[in-house]
């Protein structure tokens, strides 16, 4: 026992590093600039969707509520991430706290989580929409797109307290070099070298708790939605009703698509680039592209934005 408090207590000292993309140093520089451009965009690109749904008036109804929402999740997303890896990048040093990493692991698994939640809302919207549009504003009030997200919140928060403490109580003996870009659940399990099996047990009850279930009912949601939709009887109308959920469909299929494969498939030495790059997708390119995807597939949004823009 006195050997495992020594072990913890030098895992607090030394913290972690971030290998990140460091095998490619001759592209620091490139990469620097690269990923400032991008964090630019998604915090320029999802400020612009969150004012405009808060200002203009023709864009307060519960799906603009939620893109909102989905908008600052983004900000929030990649501001956990990419700031620190820009600093890496600029330094040359990727190494990072005890406290640190575990305040990055804490935030990233807590906005990703509600994010799955909130996906799966935007979901039922469009269902209640398209399938039940006589009811959409009886179903769809205010008071319950509040609750959804309050609930998500209040759900996630003490769930993600539980699973950061249990990961910076093992005790970390072995190298202390992620291979990873931001600390991470899977990657820091395999720098305990005690049983990590109870920590897997509650990822995985995670994973099917805030990505699995929340997933399987956006696809029975679309399903029904697809069949709504092929009962209408006009072409014009059939593709107004698709046009409303093709925003989310490609933005759905980034996020959960990448993030599925990455946190599921069998982790090994070989696969630590693949996983970079899965992740790389979720929390870089599915935030910067968010806003692009919903301003162009969306009339009323690039009205707003014309309106926001133009309007002296």
């Amino acid at each position: 026992m006195p050997q495992r408090k020594g072990l913890e207590n030098h895992t607090v000292g030394s913290g972690f590093v971030l290998l990140g993309f460091s095998d490619h140093s001759s592209l620091q520089g490139m990469c620097f600039t690269v990923f400032l451009v991008i964090y630019l965009a998604v915090l320029t690109g999802n400020s612009l969707i969150a004012l405009i749904t808060v200002v203009d008036s023709n864009l307060h109804s519960p799906m603009y509520f939620f893109l909102r929402n989905l908008s600052f999740l983004e900000i929030c997303y990649t501001s956990v991430t990419l700031p620190k890896m820009l600093v890496g990048f600029l330094m040359k040093d990727g190494r990072i706290s005890f406290l640190g990493c575990a305040a990055q692991l804490y935030f990233l698994v807590l906005f990703g989580s509600i994010e799955c939640l909130l996906l799966a809302a935007m979901a039922y919207d469009r269902y209640t929409a398209i399938c039940a549009p006589l009811h959409y504003s009886l179903l769809m009030s205010r008071g319950l797109c509040t609750r959804l997200m309050v609930g998500s919140w209040m759900v996630v928060v003490p769930v993600q307290v539980g699973q950061t403490y249990q990961v910076f109580t093992l005790p970390f003996c072995a190298s202390h070099d992620i291979h990873h870009f931001f600390c991470d659940v899977p990657p820091l399990l395999e720098l305990s070298c005690a049983d990590t099996f109870w920590n897997h047990v509650m990822l995985y009850t995670i994973i099917l708790a805030f990505v699995i279930l929340p997933f399987s009912f956006i696809v029975i949601s679309y399903i029904k939605i697809i069949r709504a939709i092929l009962k209408i009887p006009s072409v014009l109308g059939r593709h107004k009703a698709f046009s409303t959920c093709s925003s989310h469909i490609v933005v759905v299929t980034l996020f959960y698509g990448s993030a599925i494969v990455a946190y599921l498939k069998q982790r090994s030495r070989d696969s630590v680039d693949t996983d970079k790059y899965l992740a790389l997708f979720y929390t870089v390119v599915t935030p910067v592209f968010n806003p692009v995807i919903y301003s162009l597939r969306n009339t009323e949004v690039r009205i707003a934005l014309k309106r926001l823009l133009w309007t002296k």
